[in-house]
Parts: structure tokens; C-alpha cells; sequence
């Protein structure tokens, strides 16, 4: 076989060969994340025409908890895993947390669990990716970038953020450092999954900001125009929303831990944390906090409506916080991310409402600073920021995640993410 000579030549058949490895991997990925957002659609429908199905939740989570119990082994352990495996390979990632992960999240979301979709759309990319590994018998260094491609793909295909979706993948293993050497592969997996998953006619939410009222500015420093007084309200809500981010993943984390702690039957804490649902649910008069919140039938209380002046209640974030919060640590299946995207759109309109700021913009600085804050991947939530709602805001959304990641501290939702660098650091000795 040619060898090629240059480093330019090595670059090239490297790239071509991570090319062709991917070709079919994204393929598989994009189609199984197109059918899962199928089967999302269809059973968020069935849902609102059926709302006495709510009333079949605790059972839902008995029948999750027997199939990850009997089936799944190592699987429950979601997204971490694929990270861990990352980190450093071990057992791998079962290909059966695929099916799993697929039926639990469209099971929680048609009996009106308050979940997202990422986690899943990130489980099936990893678990795909390690049996491909298998297939190819890929040595352990590429392994672990061949699994960080599954996630992207995933990412980038569930959201319709391809870039956004790459630039995950690298920044979400350790707070403070990125893996460049997958840059390429993640980037190519994530673009490929995306085109495959809108080949089958899947169409994503489309949100906008008005940006001839974002873009007052004023001239303060010459050559660099914007508005000072809107930037300095984007700093104190990015500090607001951080602070978010932070009580989310704590909140998980400690609803998961107190279940453990009080229910020592572990099919009754699904039944348990499905009961609080409904109480919830009939306590507040609404049913709006349950399933995605991407749009609500009501057209009140969801993300498409926080883009709007008073299209959410004042504490909306927060009970879609607790919605979230129960949902998952009581076993229920789904991603964080799309809750997170309901609490940061929800929180910013309200700021907005309370500032007298543009409600659409700090709608959609909160759908990516919460984001942030609660995952640290401040660099992707800026360029999904770009990907969904334009550039023009740049500079705010990068305001916005920046200080939302610092705010956060070193919480977040995933635990096996790790701290390559630390958000305090030592200057003259002395911790800052």
C-alpha cells in the first residue's frame, strides 16, 4: 500500500480514512434519531388528546425500571458511561442501551414524564459507535474518538445543530479543556447525522430574534459599537442564569440521593416520583410542565412562547426546574438538555419582563446560558446560539454562556465529567 511521505499527504489519508468509517456510522445514527423524533412527535400528540394517560405514569415507571433491571446491566448508567468509556475504555458500551434508552424516553414522554431527548439521542450515538468500534477492530485511541463521533452525531442530529453538536462532543469530557484531535471525525459524524436525519423529512423548532431591536447601539469605544446598558443586563442574567444551571444539576443529583435514602424498593421510587407528578400537575391547574415544553397546545408556557412579552408565568423556570428534577432522578429516561433549554428561555423572558430588556433576545440567551451553566460547554452553546437564532447577537451570547459556565462553579449534570482546569485558579499563590 502507498505510503505517503508529506504531512500533508498523512493528513489527507487519515482524514479519508476516519471518512470512510463514518460514512455508514452516521447513516445508522441519523436514521435512528430521525425515528426517535418520530415517535417523540407522535407520542407528545397522543398525549395531549389523551390526558387521563398522566394518570398511567407511576406504571410507566415500574415497566422502565423492569426492562433496565432485566435488561439493561450496566446501561442505566445513561451517558456517563459513554463519557467513562471515553476517559478510559473498559467493558464498552451495550449496544442494547439503544432499544432501552429509545423505549424508556418515548415511554416517559407519552405517559407525561417532564424529560428531554439529547441524553437519548447521545446514548444511541455512543452505544452505535462502540459496536462499530467492534466491527472495525479500531485500536483503543481510536475508539475513544470514534464514541466522542456517536455523540456528536447524536447531539447534532437531535437538535439540528451540527457544528454546535461537534463542539460538544469535545468539550463536555473535562471543564476546561477540549479534544481537538477529534475535531475533524466529530464534525464530519455530526453534519452527515443531521443531513440523514432531515433527508427523512424531520423539521426542527424554528425560533427568532427580532434583531432590529437587539442592535440598538451606541458608540462607546471607537470601531465597537453596542449597547452598553443592554450588555451590562446581559451580564447580571448571565450571572442569574448560572446560578440555574447550578440548582438543576444539585437538584438532581440530591432528589436522586433522597429516593435512594427513603424508598429502598427501587420499582416503587418511579411510582413514587410519578405520583408527585400528577400532584403537581393538579396542584398548579395546568398540565404544562410535563413531556418536552418545546410548544404547549395551550400556547402559554413553553419555549416557542417565552420568545414572546408575558408567553410564560413568572415562575415557569422554576417549576419546569422541578418538573425536570422529579422526572429524572425517580428513573424515568430522557435528556436534561431540552428541560434546560424550558428553564433558561422561561428565566430570561422573565428578566427581560423585570429589566425592561427584549423578551425574544433574553428568551434565547437563557435557551443557551442555562445549557451552559449546567453542562459547561460554554463555546458550543454559543455557536448552537448562532445555529438557531443567527450571528448578529454573537457578543451577547457569548456574554451570556461565558458567565453562566462561571457562575455555575464546578456543578453540572453529568458526573462523569471531569476538571482538566479548574474555574478558579491561583494567581500569586493564592486561590482567586
Amino acid at each position: 500500500m502507498y505510503r505517503f511521505k508529506t504531512e500533508q499527504g498523512k493528513i489527507f489519508y487519515q482524514l479519508a480514512h476516519w471518512t470512510i468509517r463514518l460514512v455508514p456510522l452516521s447513516f445508522v445514527v441519523g436514521s435512528l434519531v430521525a425515528l426517535f423524533l418520530w415517535l417523540l412527535d407522535w407520542a407528545t400528540h397522543t398525549r395531549w388528546q389523551h390526558w387521563w394517560l398522566l394518570f398511567l405514569l407511576p406504571l410507566a415507571g415500574v415497566l422502565i425500571w423492569a426492562l433496565y433491571h432485566y435488561f439493561g446491566k450496566d446501561a442505566e448508567a445513561g451517558n456517563n458511561l459513554v463519557m467513562d468509556e471515553v476517559h478510559e475504555p473498559g467493558g464498552g458500551v451495550p449496544a442494547r442501551m439503544t432499544p432501552l434508552v429509545l423505549a424508556g424516553t418515548i415511554i416517559t414522554h407519552l405517559f407525561g414524564g417532564s424529560a428531554g431527548r439529547e441524553g437519548t439521542a447521545v446514548q444511541m450515538g455512543g452505544s452505535i459507535a462502540d459496536l462499530f468500534a467492534k466491527w472495525y477492530g479500531i485500536r483503543k485511541e481510536d475508539r475513544g474518538i470514534l464514541l466522542m463521533c456517536g455523540m456528536a452525531a447524536g447531539f447534532g442530529a437531535v437538535f439540528g445543530t451540527p457544528v454546535a453538536g461537534a463542539l460538544f462532543a469535545m468539550e463536555v469530557l473535562f471543564i476546561g479543556r477540549m479534544k481537538y484531535h477529534a475535531l475533524i471525525p466529530c464534525l464530519i459524524s455530526s453534519v452527515l447525522a443531521h443531513i440523514v436525519c432531515i433527508s427523512y423529512g424531520i423539521h426542527h423548532t424554528q425560533y427568532a430574534i427580532d434583531t432590529r431591536i437587539a442592535r440598538a447601539v451606541t458608540t462607546w469605544i471607537p470601531g465597537f459599537t453596542f449597547d452598553l446598558f443592554l450588555l451590562l443586563k446581559v451580564i447580571a442574567a448571565g450571572m442569574a442564569f448560572g446560578l440555574a444551571g447550578m440548582a438543576f444539576a444539585r437538584c438532581t443529583h440530591l432528589m436522586k440521593q433522597a429516593w435512594t435514602r427513603l424508598i429502598p424498593v427501587k420499582w416503587l421510587i418511579p411510582v413514587a416520583g410519578g405520583i408527585l407528578i400528577i400532584g403537581f400537575s393538579y396542584a398548579l391547574g395546568n398540565f404544562d410542565y410535563l413531556g418536552l415544553g418545546v410548544v404547549n397546545p395551550d400556547g402559554h408556557n413553553s419555549i416557542v412562547s417565552a420568545f414572546a412579552a408575558g408567553g410564560v408565568d413568572t415562575w415557569s423556570w422554576l417549576w419546569k426546574l422541578l418538573f425536570t428534577a422529579i422526572t429524572l432522578s425517580a428513573g424515568f429516561k430522557g435528556g436534561e438538555v431540552t428541560p434546560l433549554f424550558f428553564i433558561g428561555a422561561a428565566l430570561g423572558n422573565t428578566i427581560a419582563a423585570l429589566s425592561g430588556a427584549p423578551a425574544d433576545l433574553f428568551a434565547g440567551l437563557g435557551f443557551i446560558a442555562v445549557f451552559a451553566a449546567a453542562t459547561n460547554t460554554p463555546i458550543a452553546c454559543m455557536v448552537m446560539g448562532v445555529e438557531l437564532f443567527g450571528g448578529e447577537n454573537i457578543l451577547y451570547f457569548a456574554v451570556a454562556c461565558f458567565t453562566a459556565y462561571y457562575f455555575s462553579g464546578h456543578s453540572g449534570i453529568y458526573k462523569a465529567q471531569r476538571i482538566a482546569v479548574p474555574k478558579l485558579h491561583r494567581t500569586g499563590g493564592r486561590q482567586q
